[in-house]
């Protein structure tokens, strides 16, 4: 499976996606670390990194949770990643989480990527209802979420504790899988 985003694309994660995915991590690590901190940790040297897209290659096929990555044409280069975790499948709901590389953010790029998998998610999978849990001050996070036509359902109460802080308040967002009659 792989997913058109113009001069870029989405594709399931790999076993050779390993030593880019430590890169981006690396790179980005002052920025993913307080809201993507298992990830982050977990990819720190390409060992870890090997061990890491292992098992996230083994619950993508068990449909445990999936991860996407977000690759640049031409050079193959890795810019981001999306997850879709939380899965209930009795609910038929799951939870978007994703981070983008410093170098492409603010292009629309995370939206768009969230708009094709919403509706991978709705029609491939059997997904109703999607989510974003996100922090008031992740501005661009936020917009991901307005500008996918997710709906702003509630704040959550002590939600989510990143690395040496207090609990945080998270915002909810869902976007539901159209019915139709």
């Amino acid at each position: 499976m792989q997913l058109s985003l113009g001069s870029y694309y989405i594709s399931p994660i790999a076993l050779k996606d390993a030593w880019n995915v430590c890169n981006l991590i690396v790179t980005n690590e002052d920025r993913f670390k307080r809201f993507f901190p298992k990830t982050s940790q977990q990819n720190l040297t390409p060992d870890l990194s090997r061990l890491f897209v292992d098992k996230k290659v083994i619950q993508f096929d068990k449909k445990e949770e999936f991860l996407f990555t977000i690759k640049e044409n031409e050079s193959n280069s890795l810019v981001g990643l999306i997850y879709i975790i939380e899965l209930d499948w009795t609910k038929k709901q799951g939870e978007f989480a994703y981070c983008i590389d410093y170098n492409v953010e603010r292009q629309g790029l995370t939206t768009n990527a969230i708009k094709l998998l919403s509706n991978y998610a709705f029609e491939n999978l059997g997904l109703e209802t999607l989510k974003i849990v996100v922090h008031k001050s992740n501005v661009g996070s936020v917009k991901v979420a307005e500008n996918c036509n997710f709906t702003h359902i509630k704040t959550l109460k002590k939600e989510f504790a990143p690395p040496g802080e207090n609990s945080l308040d998270m915002e909810l967002y869902e976007l539901y899988k159209e019915i139709e009659p």
